[in-house]
């Protein structure tokens, strides 16, 4: 008996390794149930409670599909209830959720982020949460400095690529793409102010996080062996949860997932 290793994967990167900060990929968002319920039927037990506010969040693993960082993996918390309002006492966490969602559609189905026909705005309607498990879509991914030494820099997404922009394409097709760096500037340590300066709140908290097992639940391929754990991601402001879109099915797949 022998063992051929020639068909093996490409090793793991090293533990706590960040993905280069501006790569552009192909990923694939795995919601992980944190146990309370959501504002609809399909989302119970779905959301995650935060551990220092009333906040409900999303809690997404994100794998990268294809590319050199094939089977990456990092983690990001999208704040969906509870929180901070903003002038006109409208939720802000949610605001910017909502947004970072309706582009995940956009780009997972290739449709112009200024069409509002009515075909459009259907695929934009999703009956739950839970429906956007398994979206495959063009990300630009970033490095977000710590905000306090004890936590180690974090890979999150620095915004969804459209199909209006030139890298949507080759990035969808599994081509390379050259990166974006952001360059996020270092944020101030709250353990170390400058006499009289008061450290802000961070926009994102960081929350310890386990990555999930469950397999995704629709156009995605198989899961593959996971990547270890980087440190988690940090979470956003929270908000308050959003109102049922009009004409919504209560039931039944959301006109998106068949494209």
């Amino acid at each position: 008996m022998s063992y051929d290793l020639n068909d093996a994967q490409p090793q793991m990167a090293p533990i706590g390794e960040l993905i280069p900060d501006g790569t552009f990929a192909k990923v694939r968002l795995t919601v992980r149930p944190g146990g309370v319920d959501g504002a609809t039927q399909m989302d119970a037990k779905l959301l995650k409670a935060s551990q220092s506010s009333d906040a409900k969040m999303l809690d997404c693993e994100f794998t990268i599909l294809e590319g050199p960082h094939a089977r990456r993996k990092f983690w990001q918390s999208f704040t969906v209830a509870g929180g901070k309002v903003d002038e006109k006492g409208q939720s802000i966490g949610w605001k910017i959720s909502k947004s970072t969602f309706r582009a995940m559609v956009d780009s997972a189905l290739g449709l112009d982020p200024m069409d509002e026909s009515p075909d459009a705005k259907a695929k934009r309607v999703l009956p739950g949460l839970k429906h956007l498990d398994g979206i495959v879509f063009a990300a630009r991914i970033m490095v977000e400095p710590a905000s306090n030494p004890q936590y180690r820099d974090q890979n999150r997404i620095a915004n969804v690529v459209l199909p209006d922009e030139p890298q949507h394409a080759p990035i969808m097709r599994g081509e390379a793409v050259p990166p974006e760096p952001v360059n996020a500037p270092p944020r101030k340590a709250a353990s170390a102010p400058a006499p009289g300066w008061q450290a802000p709140t961070p926009a994102w908290g960081a929350q310890p996080q386990a990555p999930a097992a469950a397999a995704p639940a629709w156009g995605a391929q198989p899961p593959t062996p996971q990547q270890p754990p980087q440190q988690p991601p940090a979470q956003q402001p929270p908000a308050t949860p959003p109102a049922a879109p009009s004409g919504a099915p209560a039931t039944g797949m959301p006109a998106w997932l068949n494209g």
